[in-house]
């Protein structure tokens, strides 16, 4: 994702996001580190509790025992065979009789604001490639629902990007719901043991992997979600992953985002912030996946049109904040040994995605879209037996960011 985290991406995606001249410098500099991620264990064991809840409600989905909801509620599983290739996407894929009771104008609101990011990112994006197209694959579902993909590949500066939206009616154990929320909010109140939560989730997600190893791959998710009796929050956040440091490319991303959030909330930026650095680490590497940005999750702490016009002006920064960057990148040249690098971060990509991303996860075992599910993985990666870079080298330096928090900002 990755995104990546909620109950929201649990069936839909993995990874369910002309902008001003930027010229950074191209030197290389090591800032102190800031906070080190040696000795922290709360992203370890949150993961492995994540593990151990998705166990339990694979188990509960299982039983048959307990108060289920109506026989023509969707089930937990939606079934891989479940999505119907269409031509075109219906001008909504919300209904207001579909699903939850709850908030139907904002689930309306919500996909019609993500229908029109979706339509610039690809289209700012592909003015960036110069080269290669979109292609977009819609598909409904007969409960409800459904989504449309745009995928480009074989870009003259995009190997592959992918912008992913989706609508999901469908219902889940309670354990499952716990298991997705970030900290395991009780979304489930007053509703009998054993009985499913009913749910809607609607989500854009985006992960673009550039060619040049001095471009960084970009990841954004944002998402609304609504329980059975009008529980509702939102969640997402952009994130960036260079293979190499450039501190004006960090500088620029991660100041685009802490203007987005200062416009919103001062206190949004360091908080999402930190957020992000302890989510999208890779416990087992003891390192993270990329540089961050910001995430959050089960925000629903004040009115939702504040949030909506927050996460509405997040989705819609993604090209000014990542733009620039691949532009002024686009053409470094760079050697055989830099490549091979940026196929081992993508490794390092992978592993995150497909062992402890939640939207991953819940998608596999819950029947959501496959090709929708994989988008975020790259074309290519590298794994090599105990790699480590040379001391002092660019690539030290990079590794010392993704084991060593830093700010940028």
């Amino acid at each position: 994702m990755n995104f990546g985290t909620t109950a929201t991406l649990l069936v839909f995606t993995a990874a369910l996001s002309a902008a001003k001249g930027f010229a950074p410098s191209a030197g290389r500099s090591l800032a102190a580190a800031r906070s080190s991620l040696d000795g922290t264990a709360s992203p370890t064991l949150e993961k492995e509790t994540f593990q151990r809840s998705l166990l339990a409600a694979q188990l509960a989905n299982s039983k048959t025992n307990g108060k289920k909801v109506g026989e023509d509620a969707p089930p937990v599983n939606i079934g891989w065979d479940s999505h119907k290739p269409v031509d075109k996407a219906p001008d909504s894929l919300v209904r207001p009789g579909d699903g939850p009771d709850g908030n139907y104008p904002m689930r309306a609101r919500f996909e019609q604001m993500i229908r029109e990011a979706q339509i610039s990112i690809t289209g700012a994006i592909e003015k960036i490639d110069g080269k290669a197209k979109f292609q977009e694959d819609s598909w409904v579902r007969a409960n409800g629902g459904g989504g449309m993909s745009r995928v480009l590949k074989d870009g003259a500066v995009f190997e592959k990007a992918g912008v992913n939206l989706s609508v999901v009616y469908g219902s889940m154990p309670q354990e499952a719901l716990q298991a997705a929320t970030e900290r395991g909010v009780d979304r489930a109140k007053g509703m009998a043991p054993g009985e499913r939560v009913p749910f809607f989730a609607c989500g854009l997600s985006c992960v673009m992997h550039p060619r040049n190893p001095h471009c960084p791959t970009m990841h954004f998710n944002y998402r609304y979600f609504e329980t059975d009796g009008g529980v509702w929050w939102f969640g997402g956040g952009t994130d960036i992953t260079p293979s190499y440091l450039n501190l004006d490319d960090m500088k620029h991303f991660h100041g685009t985002y802490k203007e987005v959030c200062d416009r919103h909330d001062p206190e949004f930026y360091p908080k999402f912030k930190a957020w992000a650095d302890k989510y999208f680490v890779i416990s087992h590497r003891n390192e993270t996946r990329g540089l961050g940005g910001i995430f959050f999750d089960d925000l629903n702490d004040r009115e939702p049109e504040k949030l909506f016009q927050f996460a509405k002006d997040a989705v819609n920064s993604v090209v000014p904040a990542y733009g620039p960057i691949i532009e002024a990148h686009k053409d470094d040249p760079f050697t055989e040994q830099q490549k091979q690098w940026q196929q081992m971060r993508r490794g390092r990509y992978v592993e995150f995605n497909l062992v402890y991303d939640r939207g991953t996860v819940f998608g596999l075992k819950t029947g959501g879209r496959i090709e929708s599910i994989l988008m975020s993985l790259p074309e290519t990666a590298r794994w090599e037996y105990d790699q480590h870079p040379e001391p002092g080298s660019p690539e030290a330096e990079i590794m010392d960011a993704f084991k060593h928090a830093r700010e940028w900002v």
